[in-house]
């Protein structure tokens, strides 16, 4: 590891402390987005109502010299409303595209699961391609652009869940769950003192990180060394989900890559210069945990992605 490379992560480290003056606790999930961002992959937020999921996006935001758009995803949003639609312009007498929310860098999906399928496909080019395709003239997204998407896991009514496709562009699946008493105390602290969520520049929360820092760090990661024993266990994990009895989908190719993008950028921002088997077990959960699906018999059992993932975990032989 270089100077530069200290220098970059200090400054990772400098954003995690700006997300903390807003949001308390979910560390889980500031370092979720942080190697999003670093692995150039998008993220699907899961939990409750009030666990600070959105605020948690627009604080990282904040904390970027990035550009940031948000959009409310609701039953009746179209397909044009996300990507945006050509449009006639009476000034000019011709038609004219005009860009939707998606031409951003990081772009807050909020409830991405309360609008129809249909809306939902049009961010799937845009996900996986970093382009829009409109009229028959294809528009580059700008770099970074990442999507980070909000959920709510247990209100169906007025719901849509995610088709597989869609699901398998996230990189990360995070779970933000309800806090500890002594956070909550501190969540309500920070309340009794006047803090505002809608008000972030009071809160304090100011850019850290720019664009060319987030370039840089992203090469880093690039360089991030992976040997072929570590490679060997990571194809191991992916089989051990194809032949579970629970599982009827496994891990995909696609999920392997993910974890293997997911693990350098761990093994980067934890200063270490090659992946290990405990940087690819420590991504396993949150980047695979959408892409296996479970057969209808363990779902009957209440068996979990998550206790799978584990299980394979301790049944794979680590490298020494």
């Amino acid at each position: 590891m270089t100077a530069e490379d200290d220098q970059l992560r200090q400054s990772f480290a400098r954003v995690r402390a700006e997300v903390g003056k807003a949001v308390v606790g979910q560390g889980g999930a500031v370092s979720g987005l942080m190697i999003a961002l670093l692995a150039n992959g998008h993220v699907l937020l899961e939990g409750v109502p009030g666990v600070a999921k959105t605020l948690l996006v627009r604080t990282l935001s904040t904390a970027l010299s990035l550009d940031t758009k948000r959009l409310q995803f609701t039953p009746d949003l179209m397909p044009g409303d996300v990507t945006g639609s050509v449009v006639f312009d009476p000034a000019k007498a011709a038609f004219e595209f005009r860009e939707g929310p998606v031409f951003t860098n990081i772009l807050l999906a909020d409830e991405i699961n309360r609008t129809p399928p249909k809306t939902q496909s049009a961010l799937l080019e845009a996900m996986e391609e970093r382009q829009v395709s409109a009229d028959g003239v294809t528009r580059k997204l700008p770099d970074p652009f990442i999507v980070a998407a909000t959920q709510n896991p247990i209100e169906y009514e007025g719901t849509y869940p995610l088709p597989e496709a869609q699901l398998d562009r996230f990189l990360l699946k995070v779970t933000l769950e309800l806090p500890e008493r002594d956070t909550e105390v501190e969540v309500l602290r920070r309340h009794a003192s006047g803090f505002d969520p809608r008000d972030l520049a009071a809160a304090g929360v100011t850019p850290v990180l720019s664009a060319d820092e987030l370039a840089a760090a992203r090469a880093a990661v690039t360089r991030v060394g992976a040997g072929d024993d570590v490679l060997g266990y990571l194809v191991d994990l992916a089989r051990g989900t194809r032949h579970s009895p629970s599982v009827r989908l496994g891990v995909s190719p696609r999920g392997t890559t993910a974890l293997l993008a997911a693990a350098k950028a761990w093994a980067w921002l934890s200063g270490y210069d090659a992946i290990t088997p405990d940087h690819v077990k420590a991504m396993v959960v949150p980047v695979w945990r959408h892409r296996i699906q479970l057969r209808p018999e363990a779902e009957l059992e209440q068996v979990s992605a998550d206790g799978i993932l584990r299980s394979i975990m301790q049944q794979v032989q680590v490298p020494i």
